[in-house]
């Protein structure tokens, strides 16, 4: 019996009106069959025919379903205790949230990511890992990305010194597309496997390509179920069904429509057992939408609350999980709904239909991009990052430092930087309060209403420093009733950073930085992986200031934990 995810929504008159004609529009332009042929003029006219083989991805797999039920078998019979994937934005995300959401699979190792150069992060991922009894599968689409090029060399150094010269390739996957530097590499290292992506699939579509479901199919996760379930969507977002019947395209008609009439902030709820869906769904979003000074802001792990909490910039996406689904939340979206915020539902049977929802957001982001205007398949802004942390880490490797920088200000083991201009219009808001708290005061004051507040943190992405980022987050979220973003780096750099920097000019950023208690070096390289997230967060910001956004970087000396606390506090005398 074929089970589609649910989904129904409550808007108010204005936006009501305007999703009956856009759903008018798209039947009688014949907009979703153009889709599904591939018509490039549904967006800007560009290469967009070229990136849409996701569209039938779902079917090949469940075609060629063998190969990925005999890697399970191998990886089962191997006695491997973990997975450690290494990656960057799409090609990790998906299995992120697989990792979280299923979790271990009995007789299968556990699966881990990293997605960070932060140095403890990923010391904290080596001291997790058995070298000997863990399979490394190397996550690449392009085969040129630095982080995954360099969390190889770290760990196939690593595998070599604990297995011997030779041995350590078959404890090696490579997934990338043909005929990319990885794959080179890959043969020339002797890995295990190498499977393929498919070139007209981008990153942040591919989650049911062989970089979600390698993994998935390697921790245990039952690829066929899974699969087939998606079909069944996949079948109902088809040019077979109308407009209004097409569970799809009628979540990005009120995606694409809500941007336009300045509801782009689109706050996800989750029911706890599927939080991390809002992870892949921030860079699937972000990353298609905001581009050329438009876009939708995801908004995700934002704690729900009360109506009056929010202004008016916000759309509601509340993913129910029936299986365990959270009685508070569900009071809580109600409340929002009858007072009048745009809501849509979204009810999931069981997580096996957790690829259903990868294909309707595909599908709903692809129609968003087409009404508001952009191509939904490029992401311009994240390239210019990239070049100026090439620029820091090239300079490195010629002079052994990266350029010195002079802080604005400082105060007990809090450091400011930012760019000349911003810097003029802090100081010159500050006037004679010239204090840790009245400069932080001075940034946060520059939120207007329908703007967004983003902490972009370069430091070990664990519990204790989410609990304190989430504090602060809050607390700017309750006093000033805008939106807020909390990613950290460099992970969302391949995510919600395409919309900081292409999207619209509504953000006002706080860049965190930190000493690192140790450094760890990259074997063939001068360079370090505190180097790499050094130069990654300044071409961050760098590229921000570019871009005119409204910037300040905060960097912590000394014991991190002790200066979240110190920040924390600064924000909240600044807002009170």
């Amino acid at each position: 019996m074929q089970v589609i995810d649910r989904i129904s929504y409550r808007l108010p008159q204005e936006l009501t009106s305007a999703v009956k004609s856009s759903i008018e529009d798209w039947q009688k332009n014949n907009k979703v069959k153009r889709l599904w042929d591939k018509d490039a003029s549904l967006w800007t006219g560009d290469d967009e025919g070229k990136w849409l083989d996701w569209l039938h991805i779902t079917s090949d797999q469940i075609k060629n379903i063998d190969a990925l039920k005999k890697l399970a078998a191998e990886v089962k019979q191997e006695g491997f205790t973990h997975i450690l994937l290494l990656g960057m934005g799409g090609s990790s995300l998906c299995p992120e949230v697989l990792s979280i959401t299923f979790g271990k699979a009995d007789g299968f190792p556990k699966l881990l990511i990293l997605d960070s150069t932060d140095p403890q992060e990923v010391q904290t991922r080596l001291d997790a890992i058995d070298l000997k009894k863990t399979l490394f599968i190397v996550s690449s689409k392009s085969g040129s990305t630095l982080e995954p090029n360099i969390f190889k060399q770290f760990f196939f150094a690593r595998a070599e010194e604990a297995l011997g010269k030779g041995n350590a390739g078959k404890h090696f996957i490579a997934i990338t597309d043909p005929g990319s530097k990885m794959e080179q590499v890959a043969k020339k290292d002797g890995f295990r496997h190498i499977f393929y992506g498919l070139p007209g699939i981008g990153g942040r579509y591919s989650a049911l390509s062989n970089f979600g479901m390698v993994p998935a199919a390697a921790s245990g996760i039952d690829v066929d179920r899974f699969l087939k379930n998606t079909q069944e969507m996949v079948e109902s977002c088809s040019p077979a069904h109308p407009v209004e019947e097409n569970p799809g395209v009628i979540l990005g008609i009120i995606l694409g429509v809500a941007a336009r009439s300045g509801h782009d902030k689109l706050t996800l709820i989750a029911s706890p057992a599927i939080y991390d869906l809002g992870a892949w769904l921030e860079q699937l979003i972000a990353e298609s939408t905001g581009k050329q000074g438009h876009g939708i802001i995801p908004v995700d792990r934002e704690s729900t609350g009360s109506p009056s909490t929010y202004g008016k910039d916000r759309v509601f996406a509340y993913i129910r999980l029936e299986s365990d689904a959270c009685t508070e939340q569900d009071k809580l979206v109600d409340a929002l709904e009858k007072a009048g915020q745009p809501v849509v539902r979204i009810s999931i049977p069981d997580i096996y239909h957790l690829g259903q929802e990868f294909f309707r957001w595909e599908i709903a982001t692809a129609v968003a991009g087409s009404i508001i205007g952009i191509n939904a398949f490029n992401q311009p802004d994240v390239e210019a990052s990239k070049i100026v942390t090439r620029q820091l880490t090239d300079a490195y490797e010629k002079t052994g430092s990266l350029p010195a920088e002079s802080p604005i200000f400082e105060e007990n083991g809090i450091k400011l930087f930012t760019d000349e201009t911003n810097a003029k219009a802090i100081t010159q808001a500050v006037g004679s309060n010239k204090t840790l708290n009245g400069m932080i005061k001075a940034h946060l004051a520059r939120l207007k209403p329908g703007d967004y507040f983003a902490l972009l943190a370069y430091i070990e992405m664990n519990s204790q420093h989410e609990k304190s980022l989430q504090e602060i987050r809050h607390l700017v979220r309750d006093t000033r009733h805008e939106a807020t973003c909390l990613g950290f780096g460099p992970r969302f750099l391949h995510s919600t950073g395409q919309a900081y920097k292409g999207g619209p000019n509504s953000g006002v950023f706080l860049q965190i930085t930190a000493d690192d208690k140790k450094d760890l070096p990259v074997p063939e390289q001068t360079y370090t992986f505190g180097v790499v997230k050094s130069a990654q967060a300044r071409g961050d910001f760098q590229v921000l200031a570019e871009r005119q956004r409204r910037a300040l970087r905060v960097h912590l000396t000394g014991d991190v934990e002790a200066g979240l606390v110190r920040l924390k506090e600064a924000v909240r005398q600044a807002l009170s």
